[in-house]
């Protein structure tokens, strides 16, 4: 059992603790240990810089493989206290997510950032076209940034911001296209207008 402040420690000091029983909770923690590859090459006799180094793509691979080998004892060298490595007894690595999965998070998920998008141009009667480059590049940046699939929202985001703003203002829009230009900030996204759409 644990003692927790129901109100937090720090404001009500002298408060009455909850004890909750944790033998029945399972923990996950998770993050991006940034450094802890290079602890496991010196372990295992990988090298890691110097003369002759790899080229990136196989210093990448490379990183990948290791990480697979972690131990407590990396854990430790990287800084975690030993009592709070004895209490995780499942140590496993993810692999990054590649840029075709980055694309199946954009367009084939539940709630697929896309597919919202997709819904709130429709409820303004505006269709929203998104190409394959763009997804891709989308892609490419996400992975480049190398933090996950978390960088997807806020680029999306900033490409939308204000066609957002002028799609509820405006009738005359019919399309909207987001093409890989305006993903890499080279053009804004391509509008079509009613008039058009009625002429071709």
């Amino acid at each position: 059992t644990c003692n927790v402040p129901p109100q937090g420690g720090r404001k009500h000091p002298h408060q009455e603790y909850i004890q909750v029983n944790t033998e029945k909770i399972l923990f996950i923690c998770g993050g991006a240990f940034i450094g802890l590859d290079k602890i496991i090459q010196k372990r295992i006799g990988q090298k890691v810089m110097g003369f002759g180094s790899p080229t990136l793509e196989v210093e990448e691979a490379a990183r990948k493989q290791a990480i697979r080998h972690v131990e407590p004892e990396d854990l430790l060298a990287f800084g975690m206290i030993p009592e709070f490595i004895g209490r995780l007894p499942v140590v496993s690595s993810l692999d990054a997510l590649t840029e075709e999965e980055m694309v199946a998070i954009l367009t084939e998920t539940k709630n697929a950032m896309i597919k919202q998008y997709t819904k709130l141009f429709a409820m303004e009667g505006v269709r929203l076209t998104v190409t394959k480059d763009a997804l891709r590049a989308l892609a490419a940046q996400s992975v480049t940034k190398g933090t996950g699939a978390r960088a997807l929202r806020s680029m999306l985001e900033r490409i939308m911001l204000d066609i957002m703003y002028d799609v509820p203002s405006r009738e005359d829009i019919a399309e909207v296209t987001i093409n890989r230009a305006v993903v890499e900030g080279k053009k804004l996204p391509l509008i079509r207008k009613k008039q058009d759409k009625d002429a071709a």
